[in-house]
C-alpha cells in the first residue's frame, strides 16, 4: 500500500531575488546552500550535523559547435519546493517495503541573452543528494550536442578512497585505497598496465565513488537513472581537490546528443558517519521511475547452476572444435568437422548439471556455449558471429529442454553478443521467441569485446542506449535480463525488474584469471552494488585452480565460509552456486547453506560495515521467519562481534554456523571450516573470528 504526502510551495522572480536558496534533509542532518555566483553561473554545496562536505561546486553543460554554453549568464526565473513521501513494494529486493521521503527544490533558469531555460532539480533524503539537470521544450533549446558536463564535486580534505581507474570500456578492476592525492600517480601505473585504449584520464576514476574522511564521514559519488545519456566517470583536479564529471564520448568524441523535453541522469552524494547506513541506502532506487511493467508475475528470483566454471578455469572449452581453418573458411556443417574433446556444453554433461540441480533444488542451469560460433568469435572485428540460436552437433536443444522440464528445472540461455551491438540487434527478436518456445525466460547476454560499429566502446549514449533497448525488448517477451559487461547498473531495476543481475565490475572469474585482492568483496557493496545487484557467481570449494587445469596456476583468494557469506553480502535476486558439482559433493555439509539461503528478503540489517575491512548483514527470508547471516572479512583477521536483537523476541531459534576454523588461511588452508548449531533467541551475542579473505555464515531457523 502507498500513501503520499506532498506539499508545493512555489516561488517566482524575474532577477536575483531568490538567488541564495536552502534545502534540508527530512531529519535535517543535511543541508544543501544553492547560489549563482557573480558571472551567473549555478553552484551548490552541502553540509552534514554543519560539517561541509561538498564546498561550492559548479554547475553546467559545456555545449558543441561554438554554442553558448548552459554555464553561466544566468539568472533564476522561478523555484519550486516540495516534499514528497510514499512507501512501494519491488518485485523483488532486500526488503519488502522501501521509504521514498524527500525534500525536493527545482530552480528554473533563464540564460540571459539566449532566453534558453534549464530546470536544476535537487532532492534531498536523509541519506544523501540527488540531482540533474533538465530541459524543458523550448523554441530557443531543441537539439544540441554536450562536449562536456561540468558538473563538479569540491572535496574538503585529502580523504581516503576506494577507487577504479577510469575507462570507457571495462570496470573489471581490483579497487585501490589511496588517499585522493595519490590518484594520479597511481592511476598512470594502473593505466599503462591495464586501461583499455580508450581510457580517457591519468586523473579519472569510476563511479560509484566510496570514500571516508580523517573525521570518519563517509562519502559516495555516483548517478542514477542513466537514460539516453553517457556514463559519467569523474576527471579529479588534485591541486584542488576537485572531482568533475567527465561523461563517456562516443566515436566521434561527443558526449551526448539531447533533444528537448530532455533530462540527465541524476547526480548522488550519500553522506553518513556511519558506514552501515550507505549499504542501507535505497536512494539510488528511489530517483528511477516506478515500475513500468505492469504484470511482474513472470520476473522471479532464481538460484542457478551452470557449465561455465570449468571453461572460465580451462577445463572445458566453449568452442566445438579446434579446426579453426575450417571455420574461418566458411563450414556451415559442424557435424564434418572434428569435435573438440574439451568442449563443455554437450548431451552428456549438460544432464549431469540438471540433475544436480533437480537433485538439489536449484531454479535452472545455465549452458555456455552451446551455439556456433566460439572458434573465431573474439578479437577480428566481426559484424556477424552468432545467430543466438543455431546448436552445435552436441547440444540437442529440445531433448535437453525436455530432459529439464521432467526434472523440474528451467533452463537459462545464453547470448554473447562478441561487441558486435547490431548483429545482436537484428537477430533479438527471433533469438528472444526461440527461448519462449524453448522455455527459457532468462538469459545471460555478453559483450566482451570492442564495441562494433568501431570506435563506439561500452558506456557512450549509443550503447547505453541499446542495452535499453534490448531490457525492454526483452521485457516484451516476458524474459529477464542478466547483462555482462554492460554499463553499471544505476536503479533501473525499480523501473524495470525484469534486470535481475549485472556482471559490471570484477567478478569470481578473475579468481581463476590470476586472482583478486583478498578485501575486494569487503568494497563492492560500497561501490558497485550501489546501483542494483551483481552475478558475482560465488561458491567456489576448490580454490586450487591447477586442479581443474593444470596450465593454470591462479588461486581463488578466498576461504568457504567468505564463500558461503557471498550470498548475504553481495545481494542480488540472481545467486549461482559456481562451482562443479563433483566438488560440492566433497564438502557436502558446507554446501548445505547454499541450498538452504534464500534468495529474495522481507528484511536486511547491516551489523557491521567498514569499507576495505568488513561486512556483516543479516537478512529474513521473504515470507517466512528464517533469518541468514554472512560476515565476509578484508586483510586482517578480526573477531567479529554481533547481537541477534533483530530476531523477533520470545521466539527461538536453531543457529548453525559456517565459520573459519582456527587454523583456515586464504592461501594454504582454505578449505578449514567448522560447522556448528546452538540455541539462540534475540538476548543472544556471538563472538566469530574472520581470518583474511574469510568469514562465516550463519542460518537461524525458528523453532516452532
Amino acid at each position: 500500500m502507498k500513501s503520499f504526502i506532498v506539499s508545493l510551495i512555489v516561488l517566482f522572480s524575474t532577477s536575483n531575488f531568490a538567488n541564495a536558496q536552502e534545502l534540508k534533509s527530512p531529519n535535517g542532518e543535511l543541508k544543501m546552500g544553492f547560489s549563482l555566483d557573480s558571472d551567473g553561473a549555478p553552484t551548490y554545496q552541502l553540509s552534514y550535523k554543519e560539517d561541509v562536505v561538498i564546498k561550492t561546486s559548479r554547475l553546467g553543460l559545456e555545449l558543441k559547435n561554438d554554442e553558448k554554453s548552459l554555464i553561466n549568464d544566468f539568472k533564476i526565473s522561478k523555484t519550486e519546493r516540495s516534499t514528497f513521501n510514499e512507501t512501494w513494494q519491488p518485485v523483488w529486493g532486500e526488503v519488502n517495503e522501501i521509504r521514498n521521503h524527500y525534500n525536493e527544490l527545482a530552480v528554473t533558469l533563464t540564460q540571459n541573452d539566449t532566453d534558453r531555460i534549464i530546470v536544476l532539480r535537487f532532492r534531498m533524503f536523509n541519506e544523501g543528494l540527488g540531482f540533474r539537470y533538465e530541459f524543458p521544450s523550448q523554441k530557443n533549446l531543441v537539439y544540441f550536442t554536450i562536449k562536456e558536463e561540468k558538473t563538479q564535486f569540491a572535496m574538503t580534505g585529502d580523504h581516503t578512497a576506494f577507487w577504479i581507474p577510469g575507462d570507457y570500456d571495462t570496470q573489471e578492476y581490483d579497487y585501490t585505497e589511496s588517499k585522493l592525492s595519490e590518484i594520479r600517480g597511481l592511476s598512470e601505473k594502473s593505466m599503462t598496465d591495464n586501461v583499455s585504449q580508450q581510457g580517457f584520464s591519468s586523473t579519472g576514476v569510476q563511479t560509484s565513488l566510496m570514500m571516508k574522511t580523517k573525521d570518519g564521514l563517509y562519502i559516495n559519488l555516483h548517478e542514477a537513472a542513466l537514460i539516453n545519456y553517457s556514463c559519467m566517470h569523474l576527471d579529479f583536479d588534485d591541486k584542488n581537490m576537485i572531482f568533475e564529471s567527465w561523461l563517456t564520448p562516443d566515436a566521434n568524441g561527443d558526449k551526448g546528443y539531447i533533444q528537448t523535453p530532455s533530462s540527465s541522469p541524476w547526480r548522488t552524494i550519500m553522506v553518513s558517519d556511519d558506514a552501515r547506513d550507505i549499504l542501507a541506502s535505497k536512494m539510488t532506487l528511489n530517483l528511477n521511475d516506478p515500475c513500468a511493467i505492469e504484470d511482474t508475475s513472470w520476473i522471479k528470483p532464481v538460484k542457478y547452476v551452470g557449465v561455465w566454471w570449468e571453461m572460465i578455469t580451462g577445463k572445458s572449452s566453449w568452442a566445438y572444435t579446434d579446426d579453426l581453418l575450417a571455420v574461418q573458411l566458411g563450414v556451415t556443417d559442424f557435424t564434418k568437422v572434428k569435435p573438440n574433446k574439451t568442449h563443455g556444453a554437450n548431451n552428456t554433461k549438460v544432464k549431469r548439471y540438471i540433475d544436480f540441480a533437480s537433485e538439489h533444488g536449484f531454479d535452472a542451469v545455465l549452458v555456455e556455449g552451446w551455439n556456433e560460433g566460439w572458434e573465431d568469435w573474439f578479437g577480428h572485428s566481426k559484424d556477424f558471429v552468432f545467430d543466438f540460436v543455431t546448436p552445435y552437433p552436441d547440444f540437442d536443444v529440445e531433448a535437453i529442454q525436455a530432459y529439464a522440464k521432467a526434472k523440474g528445472v528451467k533452463m537459462m540461455m545464453h547470448h554473447e553478443s562478441s561487441g558486435s551491438v547490431r548483429n545482436y540487434e537484428r537477430h533479438m527478436d527471433k533469438a528472444y521467441q526461440f527461448m519462449k518456445d524453448h522455455g527459457y525466460n532468462a538469459v545471460k547476454s555478453g559483450y566482451v569485446g570492442n564495441i562494433l560499429p568501431r570506435g563506439e566502446n561500452h558506456y557512450n549514449q549509443w550503447i547505453v542506449n541499446h542495452y535499453q533497448y534490448a531490457l525492454e525488448k526483452a521485457a516484451d517477451y516476458h524474459i529477464m535480463i542478466n547483462a555482462h559487461e554492460a554499463v553499471r547498473p544505476t536503479g533501473i531495476c525499480r523501473t524495470y525488474p525484469n534486470l535481475i543481475g549485472n556482471e559490471s565490475a570484477r567478478g569470481t572469474e578473475y579468481q581463476a584469471f590470476g586472482g583478486s585482492k583478498p578485501n575486494h568483496v569487503t568494497i563492492l557493496p560500497f561501490t558497485r552494488l550501489i546501483g542494483g545487484p551483481m552475478d558475482y557467481t560465488p561458491g567456489i570449494f576448490e580454490m586450487d585452480i591447477s586442479k581443474l587445469n593444470p596450465n593454470n596456476n591462479s588461486h581463488v583468494n578466498s576461504t568457504i565460509a567468505n564463500q558461503l557469506a557471498l550470498y548475504i553480502t553481495m545481494y542480488s535476486p540472481l545467486q549461482m552456486a559456481a562451482d562443479l558439482p563433483e566438488h560440492y559433493e566433497q564438502f557436502m555439509d558446507a554446501f548445505q547453506f547454499i541450498k538452504d539461503v534464500a534468495i529474495d528478503w522481507d528484511e536486511s540489517v547491516y551489523l557491521e560495515a567498514e569499507p576495505g575491512h568488513y561486512i556483516t548483514v543479516a537478512r529474513k527470508e521473504k515470507e517466512s521467519s528464517n533469518w541468514f547471516v554472512g560476515n565476509v572479512n578484508g586483510n586482517t583477521a578480526r573477531t567479529s562481534s554481533i547481537k541477534l536483537d533483530f530476531l523477533e523476541k520470545g521466539k527461538k531459534y536453531t543457529a548453525t554456523i559456517y565459520a573459519d576454523a582456527k587454523d583456515a588461511n586464504y592461501k594454504t588452508n582454505p578449505q578449514a571450516y567448522t560447522i556448528k548449531t546452538k540455541k539462540v533467541t534475540s538476548k543472544s551475542k556471538l563472538s566469530l573470528l574472520s581470518v583474511p579473505a574469510g568469514g562465516y555464515a550463519i542460518s537461524l531457523k525458528e523453532i516452532k
